[in-house]
């Protein structure tokens, strides 16, 4: 039986970072600044305030300067807006990022549409969206571009491949259909509700697995010889120790290792390129704003 290969997401997420780095210290050398993420936390979501903190703990290991502001759940939506107007306003910050998600009484699509495109380092902008779908430059969410630089590193070129998408999300499956396409491949966007899905995934070359199903896509439905990008982190009890939890994919891994010719695991995979992914995003967002080039290769 052929094992496939597991994707190295951290390795490949620590030598984009060093980039990034690098690309940070040209710019302060040319500009006499550097770049600014401006970061902000609404409520006391446990695992949103660790990925805050480990964002902020990046930014500066990469040389740039980090702005984080916490603000409680009780906030009113006036008051997050005036916040976002000045972080707009704010010449040390290129980068802007509302941690999601916030509070129900809060309008995320009405947080996300008053950040500057220019500054919106998630991708979520309606402009940027719309930019990215008609195929001009664009700040692209993290999460789907650091899953084409995985694919790309694996495949090389990605034109004339099958790719099918799971998932629809506006962050993760749109996004990712669109990368594919200007690479070229031949994209359907499936999901929970797809009828015949397992024969759906089971033609593709390339299965970008973002359903939010815990182990959904069982191993038996991929092509042999596919690469399988999992973006899923589901927490599920854990069989081996009662009371405890662990953390699985939307694939089956171990089903699907004898399938793949490669896989992300989960973790480890396309967690890691998210981060790293901001920092690229936030170093291009500072040269467009500077009117200085972006380095090669970002």
């Amino acid at each position: 039986m052929t094992i496939g290969k597991l994707i190295d997401g951290k390795a490949f997420a620590a030598g984009l970072r060093e980039q990034v780095a690098e690309g940070v210290a040209a710019f302060a050398a040319r500009t006499g600044r550097a770049p600014g993420l401006a970061v902000v936390l609404v409520g006391e979501d446990p695992a949103s305030a660790v990925y805050v903190r480990n964002k902020g703990k990046m930014t500066v290991a990469a040389g740039m300067e980090s702005f984080e502001f916490r603000r409680p759940a009780s906030i009113g939506a006036d008051e997050l807006l005036e916040l976002i107007e000045e972080l707009n306003g704010d010449p040390r910050v290129d980068g802007i990022l509302v941690q999601l998600p916030l509070p129900k009484h809060l309008d995320e699509q009405a947080v996300i549409a008053a950040i500057d495109p220019a500054k919106d380092v998630d991708g979520f902008h309606v402009i940027n969206s719309g930019r990215l779908a008609v195929g001009l430059p664009a700040l692209v969410p993290c999460t789907p571009l650091g899953c084409l630089m995985l694919l790309k590193d694996e495949l090389g070129d990605l034109a004339g491949l099958e790719a099918v998408v799971v998932g629809r999300s506006n962050i993760v499956g749109k996004p990712m259909a669109q990368l594919l396409l200007a690479e070229s491949c031949t994209v359907t966007i499936a999901h929970s509700r797809t009828k015949d899905l397992a024969s759906v995934v089971h033609r593709a070359d390339i299965v970008v697995a973002a359903v939010g199903r815990p182990e959904m896509i069982k191993g038996e439905w991929i092509k042999p010889g596919a690469v399988v990008i999992d973006v899923g982190i589901n927490r599920v009890p854990d069989p081996e120790e009662e009371g405890k939890s662990k953390i699985v994919g939307d694939v089956a891994t171990a089903e699907a290792i004898s399938h793949v010719s490669a896989i992300t695991p989960v973790p480890g995979g396309v967690g890691p390129m998210t981060i790293a992914v901001l920092l690229r995003n936030t170093l291009v967002a500072a040269c467009a704003r500077a009117g200085v080039e972006a380095p090669e290769g970002l």
